[in-house]
């Protein structure tokens, strides 16, 4: 059978979800040597930290009954962590109820260590990564709906609830650039959670003992004292049952989540009515006009709407092309004329500038000056055949007119004076 997306993507994979939380969740409790009661008792948390508890995950009420389960005699905890995390609140609950603890709570990495789970492990008396085992930790997110008021408001409920994050990383392994290192989604090996500050050491932390199956029909928390038999008598095994009918009982009285016989992640079947506002918007973006329309009217239009045959796709254009709008265009072309014609004023009058400037100090006649213009504008290079001119060869000053000629303009001769050997051979 095909599998779906959603079953393909769920937590516990193409294995079947356990039918016990003892499968992933349990306490072991192992008596010294002599016989005595237990001072050491492991606990293992594989799987991920969820509210819901059950098979869903761990939550805060399955670790208070284990801890409250244990023996007085347990003096030191060895917290077996495989988890890719969960909710943060739980998370931090859970890592408060084991610094509570009267016992010494060392936190062992067996797989994985990923976000919330990372700061239960790093919480903890000390903290110990088994070979090949590592460590996530990342942003906190959340999933929001609303206008832009609430999404801000979310964001910063986010950067609030990363305060409470970096606060417990930074308890452990001291000021870092928290912030960088969340946002980049860090991933660390063993070494590398040792190198910076979240772990104690690299090593092998043997079981308090040895782990004892669980019946498959029992979907209970238990707590196993696990005596040798040549040492077992009456008040272990009395005491051994007393924690058997604690936990069973407290698991018993526990709300459950709703029941689901589909594939794949049970959800909650419970129907929840739309808010009236949210129904109040969807309503204006379908065009429906009347405000009282149930949620099954609201429901109907928005599957017509996605039923809709999608507009046909425009072609493609060209890499490097890019559609505008008419009048845009327009806009654009007018205002490139308009910003032509100021260049070209501008150009104008730099080339009169230029020219007038070589009347005044005697380079070239006044009468010249429209032909030297007009050859600035054919040819910008003339400038240089201008600024070449010696100064002063063209009188700037009257100095008298005779025969109604005036002698200022007298560009013969000063051509002859420039370039005497020329006016002769043409003479």
């Amino acid at each position: 059978m095909t599998k779906t997306r959603k079953e393909e993507r769920r937590y516990w994979g193409s294995v079947e979800p356990p039918k016990a939380k003892a499968e992933f969740f349990s306490a072991v409790t192992a008596p010294v040597a002599e016989g005595s009661d237990a001072t050491v008792a492991t606990i293992r948390m594989y799987g991920p930290i969820d509210s819901w508890g059950g098979w869903w995950g761990i939550s805060t009420e399955d670790v208070s009954r284990v801890l409250d389960a244990l023996p007085d005699t347990v003096e030191q905890i060895v917290l077996r962590i495989n988890s890719p995390g969960g909710e943060v609140w739980e998370a931090m609950a859970i890592l408060n109820m084991l610094a509570a603890h009267r016992a010494q709570v060392i936190a062992v990495v067996d797989g994985i260590a990923a976000s919330a789970a990372s700061f239960i492990a790093a919480s903890c008396d000390e903290t110990v990564m088994s070979r090949g085992s590592q460590m996530m930790i990342h942003s906190p997110w959340a999933f929001a709906i609303g206008n832009a008021a609430k999404m801000r408001k979310q964001a910063a409920f986010l950067d609030t609830l990363e305060r409470s994050m970096i606060e417990v990383y930074s308890e452990k392994a001291g000021d870092k650039d928290w912030a960088t290192l969340l946002a980049d989604e860090t991933w660390l090996t063993a070494e590398d959670t040792v190198a910076l500050g979240l772990a104690d050491r690299v090593d092998v932390v043997p079981d308090a003992g040895t782990a004892t199956t669980v019946g498959a029909e029992e979907d209970v928390l238990i707590i196993i004292a696990d005596l040798e038999e040549d040492d077992a008598d009456d008040e272990a095994s009395a005491r051994a049952a007393r924690i058997h009918a604690a936990a069973a009982s407290a698991r018993a009285a526990a709300p459950q989540p709703p029941d689901s016989t589909e594939p794949g992640n049970p959800a909650n079947k419970e129907e929840l009515p739309m808010s009236d506002k949210f129904l109040a918007d969807v309503r204006d973006r379908l065009g429906i006009t009347d405000a009282n329309a149930p949620e099954e009217t609201v429901f109907a239009a928005f599957e017509q709407r996605i039923a809709a045959p999608a507009p046909a796709p425009t072609a493609a254009l060209p890499e490097g092309v890019v559609a505008i709008e008419a009048t845009q265009l327009e806009q654009m072309r007018a205002d490139a004329q308009a910003g032509r014609e100021a260049r070209d004023a501008q150009l104008a009058a730099a080339r009169a500038a230029t020219v007038d400037a070589a009347v005044a100090d005697g380079r070239i006649a006044p009468a010249r000056r429209d032909h030297w213009i007009a050859s600035l504008a054919a040819d910008p290079g003339s400038a240089e055949t201008l600024a070449g001119l010696q100064k002063g060869l063209i009188p700037v000053d009257m100095v008298g007119v005779t025969g109604g000629v005036d002698e200022s303009s007298d560009e013969d001769g000063a051509y002859s004076k420039l370039f005497p050997t020329a006016k002769a051979e043409e003479a």
